[in-house]
């Protein structure tokens, strides 16, 4: 597992357009608002209990994840983002949550991991609107391991939490954990997905992973994972051109 600090570039300016009003009125109940699709599938019945504990059930017995990450705080988080894994066709949708969950699998080990391993870059950057607070490390946490002063700042600004001062909250209660993912998701990762998987690994980790040929394997690995849930939900994953970076 890396961190993806590098891969991830500053949303600021990405994230104006995004958001728009932090809050707004009838459906949206907390976090950014998004744009609805008139259609698309029911996320709690296309992650269901096989297909959520099929991929947990594989990290070890005595990883932090396994006893952290559960299928309803998942679905706890998702009430924050009603659009996600709604993109217009059933087909499109299963295909977001499939993508979702590949980097999910391979960031986490199977959810395995509430957090970066290697703690020893505190992922802290130079920027005025969201300072670093004494003594704390922005290292990646969460299931797509949200990383760096400036992604915490955002995501603690739409999910009305102070991340900045209070970090380990991703890694230390599981409905945050995962809000914190699905809003890098939302921010990051939704607008690139029509471009195919491989544009959600550029959104990701690109810089680290993108081009970069002792890398290969885990851009592999990604998409193996993608192709595999993709199956699993029974859809056909994109053409192979749009599948890698």
């Amino acid at each position: 597992m890396e961190s993806l600090a590098m891969g991830k570039k500053l949303l600021t300016s990405v994230l104006v357009g995004l958001l728009g009003n932090d809050y707004c009125g009838t459906g949206c109940k907390e976090g950014p608002c998004f744009s609805k699709s008139p259609t698309g599938a029911s996320v709690a019945s296309i992650v269901s209990p096989q297909f959520f504990n099929g991929i947990i059930n594989q990290a070890p017995a005595d990883c932090a994840g396994k006893k952290f990450y559960t299928r309803q705080a998942f679905l706890t988080a998702l009430d924050s983002f009603p659009d996600f894994g709604k993109l217009g066709s059933d087909v499109e949708s299963k295909r977001e949550i499939a993508a979702f969950f590949a980097h999910a699998t391979h960031e986490t080990e199977f959810f395995c991991y509430k957090e970066e391993q290697d703690k020893s870059n505190s992922y802290c950057e130079a920027n005025p609107k969201f300072p670093c607070a004494p003594g704390k490390s922005y290292h990646g946490r969460g299931p797509l391991q949200l990383t760096g002063n400036t992604n915490y700042g955002n995501a603690g600004n739409a999910l009305k939490l102070d991340l900045l001062k209070n970090p380990e909250m991703v890694a230390n209660n599981p409905v945050v954990s995962f809000k914190g993912s699905l809003w890098y998701w939302m921010a990051a990762v939704r607008p690139v997905i029509g471009q195919g998987f491989g544009a959600t690994i550029k959104a990701i980790n690109g810089r680290l992973e993108c081009g970069v040929p002792a890398a290969q394997d885990k851009v592999q690995r990604r998409i193996r994972f993608y192709t595999n849930y993709c199956k699993q939900l029974g859809v056909d994953p994109e053409p192979a051109p749009k599948l890698s970076c």
